[in-house]
């Protein structure tokens, strides 16, 4: 990932393909790979943001006491991190709250109200959550305690909540063209960070940059699965380029000297290593140790709650295994009758903490979207997290049926919800009906990848140049290419699961390349690597391989890496 203005005729041509798959031309290539924060939306248009600002420096210069509540996700951890050490840059320690996924659940209560006003809290900002919670919002008001709600959450209640300052960019009066709604929560406090900072220097005090906050913003963002837009790509960059170096002792837990050793750490190492460990600790109990590790001034001690998380994860990794196993074997049971079209599946002793996990895991498996529910702990009622397929809202098809639930919120790709045991049964039937009349295109993930390539396209200067690409998440996704002419040379089986591949070109005898797949024995609708080498023996049954590419850095070593998620034979 390099800073710098690229013009087409540098490009490798492997690139120059992608973007002209994307239909870019040259303006839209230079936005793509631009790095000027010059260039960003102006935060201060967004709603309330103003009024937020100046009650937190009113807060600020009369000394009153402030509290953050954040969602106990990673992006509500990120964003409580994020607004702690701002503060601290204005000298001022703030209280930071989390509710229990188990306990309060998720969202803002009146028992939040009534804790933070035991610890003397005068002014109570949300962070990543509190646009639903009109009620709440309410009896703050009533109980005389200020309410700043900060979310970028869908607003679908009736009204919204009569707070302070109501700042998110997908409120209902916002505008929805432009940049601004694909903000995390923790973009949404950064946004905040800046407007407050700007004020405070427009009156002619001092306050240092925030700019090193990006990198909490790059975590939370990435792992939030926000979409990467041209502003959300700006951030994220600036951000991982710090975060090599960072001078925070809670991110720096996460990355060995190796990682720090590498020119940028890139965006997977985020998604699939700090955020699963952010997350593990609130999917399992509650999130306060993950907040600690981000907040931590000491290493040593920011060491200690990283290995505690690393624990916790590999738990919550024994725990989602036996889940999906489960469910996976349920939607199986469904397929003997009219399949259904989307996968709903039920059992009250699964972990609420993972059901989020194994629905997404069920989509990636079946390519249809999936609803797991377990039992919550009121009795009758169950909860769920939706996961959507393809270009499906699933947040709208749930509305359709909110008469069913107790409490309801998410977005387009995903969502949470609890109700009555006994309306189950018809919510599915509902559901079914509903997806009867959407084309299977619009509602299933079909395998798509992004071009074919030759084993010659494939060299240390493509992998450099893929760089340039990142952060790959939400609507950047990582390109996944397709292989030609070439076959399977051999392969080792690994753990009995993962396979090490070993694929030569048709065209140059002396060619090879290595290429693995995790956890790829068993999975639903992959060919096992011995059919693929007898198969290809036969005429016309050439095996194609669908794959990411990598660097894999071994023991000083490095050598490009196909990463392998599926084979196809004809």
């Amino acid at each position: 990932m390099e800073q710098q203005q690229t013009t087409q005729q540098s490009l490798h041509p492997v690139i120059a393909k992608l973007f002209a798959k994307k239909g870019f031309g040259p303006n839209e290539i230079n936005e793509f790979l631009s790095w000027d924060l010059k260039n960003l939306p102006d935060f201060s248009q967004l709603k309330d943001i103003e009024k937020c600002a100046n009650r937190i420096i009113e807060a600020v210069d009369n000394n009153q006491k402030i509290g953050i509540y954040g969602d106990y996700d990673v992006d509500g951890t990120t964003s409580c991190a994020l607004f702690y050490h701002f503060f601290r840059k204005l000298n001022i320690t703030v209280d930071l709250i989390q509710p229990s996924r188990f306990v309060e659940g998720y969202g803002i209560h009146d028992s939040s109200i009534d804790n933070a006003l035991e610890k003397a809290i005068q002014l109570l900002i949300t962070v990543d959550c509190g646009i639903s919670n009109v009620e709440t919002a309410a009896y703050a008001k009533e109980r005389g305690l200020d309410l700043i709600i900060t979310d970028h959450h869908k607003d679908a209640r009736e009204t919204m909540p009569d707070a302070v300052a109501v700042v998110n960019p997908n409120r209902r009066d916002e505008p929805q063209d432009g940049d601004m709604p694909s903000l995390a929560g923790v973009g949404v406090a950064f946004a905040i960070c800046v407007e407050v900072r700007k004020i405070l220097l427009r009156s002619g005090r001092e306050i240092e940059s925030v700019y090193d906050l990006l990198q909490f913003v790059a975590i939370g963002t990435i792992c939030d699965l926000a979409k990467l837009t041209p502003m959300n790509l700006k951030l994220v960059r600036h951000g991982m380029k710090l975060i090599k170096d960072t001078k925070y002792a809670g991110i720096k837990a996460f990355f060995g000297p190796e990682d720090r050793a590498k020119a940028v750490i890139p965006s997977e190492k985020l998604s699939f290593n700090v955020g699963p460990l952010i997350n593990s600790k609130g999917r399992l109990d509650h999130p306060e140790m993950a907040l600690n590790l981000l907040i931590a001034d000491d290493y040593n001690k920011a060491r200690e709650f990283y290995q505690l998380l690393v624990n916790c994860n590999n738990e919550r990794k024994n725990i989602q295994k036996e889940v999906y196993e489960e469910a996976k074997d349920q939607v199986l049971d469904s397929f003997r009758g009219e399949e259904p079209l989307i996968n709903i599946v039920f059992a009250p002793h699964w972990h609420e903490g993972v059901i989020g996990i194994v629905a997404s895991k069920l989509v990636e498996t079946f390519k249809k979207p999936a609803i797991v529910f377990s039992a919550s702990e009121h009795e009758g009622i169950i909860k769920a997290s939706a996961r959507s397929a393809g270009p499906l809202n699933i947040f709208t098809l749930l509305d359709e049926n909110k008469e069913l639930f107790l409490k309801f919120g998410g977005h387009k790709a995903a969502a949470g919800l609890s109700m009555p045991a006994e309306n189950l049964e018809t919510f599915k039937q509902n559901m079914n009906n509903s997806l009867k009349s959407i084309p299977e295109i619009e509602r299933t993930v079909t395998d798509t990848y992004d071009l074919e390539i030759s084993p010659e396209d494939i060299d240390p200067l493509l992998v450099k140049s893929l760089d340039m690409l990142e952060p790959f998440g939400m609507g950047n996704a990582k390109p996944i290419f397709k292989l030609r002419d070439c076959y399977l040379k051999s392969f080792d089986l690994m753990k009995d699961v993962h396979v090490r591949w070993t694929i030569g070109s048709k065209k140059n005898p002396n060619l090879s390349l290595k290429g693995i797949s995790f956890n790829y024995i068993g999975k639903w609708g992959h060919p096992h690597p011995a059919e693929v080498f007898e198969r290809q023996k036969m005429a016309g049954e050439d095996p194609s391989f669908f794959f990411t590419l990598s660097i894999n850095h071994f023991n000083g070593n490095q050598f490009i890496q196909l990463m392998v998620d599926k084979v196809e034979l004809p």
